[in-house]
């Protein structure tokens, strides 16, 4: 009996070890690694190519809380994306800097983030960031996507958030009111529906790219030359 429960002991120890390598080579292959007891996103997975169309979808128009770059810059990027995205993730952590550094800041271009959560915990992530300050606002998405499979896998996705978001300077109890705001919550789904109905997104990422001479549809995550070539266009309109 004693020998009978040390293989079955055994077993079970083995395939723990077996789905832990696994499991760890599969991260791995997606661009994670554990550091310092997180798992974190250290680089990008290969994304669908991207389609750029040219079309009439001046219909489609949102309240913008937050916007980063001036407001009055000729150019718009409109980025639909979920915080529970890998290649949203890719596109954020990698793409964004240099697009921020060459087009934004420069103020030629501005960028709007608008939501289109893929599931719960998407939905609560993008909840607690509409509650963070203006300024801290970018900053904090980008530590949710830095962040992503280790609240997205998480049995305490909530708790983890509120953490997050006490980095941010905001208290846990604050934290979980902002994730339970129905108000917010059809605010965010609302901008989500038009961008269904309107603009046909059913995928994330996608970029609405607006100027004054029209707007292009990217779907799928653009690498930085392709999307600059598309700026650097509308630049021109």
């Amino acid at each position: 009996m004693f020998e009978k429960s040390i293989k079955l002991v055994s077993h079970i120890l083995t395939v723990f070890v077996m789905f832990f390598l696994a499991d760890g080579f599969y991260l791995a292959q997606k661009g994670f690694v554990w550091n310092n007891g997180t798992i974190e996103l250290v680089k990008p997975a290969q994304a669908a190519e991207p389609v750029s169309q040219n079309i009439d979808t001046r219909s489609f128009k949102i309240d913008a809380q937050y916007v980063l770059g001036r407001h009055d810059a000729p150019v718009t990027i409109y980025e639909f994306s979920s915080l529970g995205c890998s290649h949203c993730a890719d596109f954020h952590l990698g793409v964004l800097p240099k697009i921020k550094q060459d087009y934004i800041e420069s103020g030629k271009v501005k960028l709007i983030f608008a939501d289109f959560p893929i599931d719960k915990k998407s939905m609560q992530a993008a909840m607690l960031a509409h509650c963070m300050a203006q300024d801290k606002y970018f900053d904090f998405l980008g530590l949710l996507f830095k962040k992503q499979l280790t609240w997205g896998l998480s049995f305490k996705t909530e708790k983890l958030l509120s953490g997050y978001a006490g980095g941010f300077g905001l208290d846990s109890e604050t934290a979980k009111k902002c994730m339970k705001d129905d108000k917010m919550a059809a605010e965010i789904m609302y901008v989500r529906q038009q961008a269904m109905e309107r603009l046909n997104i059913k995928a994330t990422p996608s970029f609405l790219v607006r100027s004054s001479g029209g707007d292009d549809l990217i779907t799928g995550a653009p690498s930085y030359s392709e999307l600059s070539e598309v700026l650097n266009k509308k630049l021109l309109d």
